[in-house]
């Protein structure tokens, strides 16, 4: 050996039962892995056939139109888009532009909730799935969902894709800013839906912890009366928040959500509004 020139250091190679059994194991990997693609393939052949429009009014007969088949399609791509390569992956198989051109406006209410719950699902966490949902107008079409949608179902699916879109994601926020996001969530949380009305407030305070600069572009859009208006008892807030409170006591998956109500709860119904600040 040169001097100079380090040893080189050489490993065993496992024994053969030990190389097939890793070999196999790499192979069912890759394997599942293909499966769950050609699954999402299957799911959006399914989403890209256009309901034929026959003479007679008929359905055809092998049951295109039928919009069953495109529910479980959206489920089933929610479930695979749970994991994070199955959602860059729908993403390369251009799955999020059908969602953002075709079923985010969706005549049929059962097929919109689901596309704004897919697209949230598969925005979490991956900065380039987020970029290019941003960059097909998907937050745009959101918020218009939020604020206009008459589907209950709609409107929350549709602020669970929004808060996907702009926590840790510096370009969805400024579009969400750019399209009066906050005036939007403002407005939800003065819905009859309880469990909008504390999803809207929730995801709200999250923004203002993460970026304070926005208190006092709130404060002058009035949202200190916003509170004050939360506490008329018409609007049965203050018990759902207590019966939430008990509700998610020990469990530990729901703490951050337990710890919201409680501050929601001193907020608006243990300190008066106008003493409150935006910094609790």
């Amino acid at each position: 050996m040169a001097a100079g020139h380090p040893a080189l250091t050489f490993f065993p190679a496992p024994p053969p039962q030990r190389r097939q059994w890793l070999q196999e194991a790499m192979a069912e990997a890759f394997k599942g892995q293909l499966e769950e693609v050609e699954q999402m393939k299957e799911c959006l052949r399914v989403l890209e056939v256009q309901p034929p429009s026959g003479e007679d009014g008929e359905s055809s007969e092998h049951g295109l139109d039928d919009p069953s088949r495109q529910e479980r399609a959206l489920e089933l791509l929610a479930e695979l888009c749970e994991n994070l390569d199955n959602a860059a992956d729908f993403c390369k198989l251009d799955g999020m532009r059908l969602l953002a051109h075709q079923y985010l406006e969706h005549l049929d209410p059962e097929l919109r909730w689901r596309a704004a719950h897919l697209v949230g699902t598969c925005s979490q966490n991956v900065p380039t799935v987020q970029e290019q949902a941003l960059a097909l107008g998907c937050m745009r079409k959101l918020l218009r969902l939020l604020d206009h949608d008459p589907g209950e179902m709609v409107r929350i699916k549709a602020l669970f894709a929004i808060s996907c879109l702009v926590r840790a994601q510096e370009a969805g926020l400024l579009q969400f800013l750019r399209l009066d996001g906050f005036s939007v969530l403002m407005r939800a949380m003065q819905s009859p839906v309880q469990k909008l009305k504390v999803k809207s407030a929730f995801l709200l305070q999250n923004l203002l912890l993460d970026h304070p600069e926005h208190k006092e572009t709130l404060c002058s859009m009035g949202m200190l009366q916003v509170v004050w208006e939360c506490r008329e008892p018409q609007l049965g807030l203050e018990e759902l928040l207590r019966a939430r409170c008990q509700l998610l006591q020990d469990q530990e998956e729901f703490q951050e959500e337990l710890e919201f109500c409680e501050r929601l709860l001193r907020i608006c119904f243990q300190t008066p509004p106008e003493e409150s600040s935006m910094d609790r």
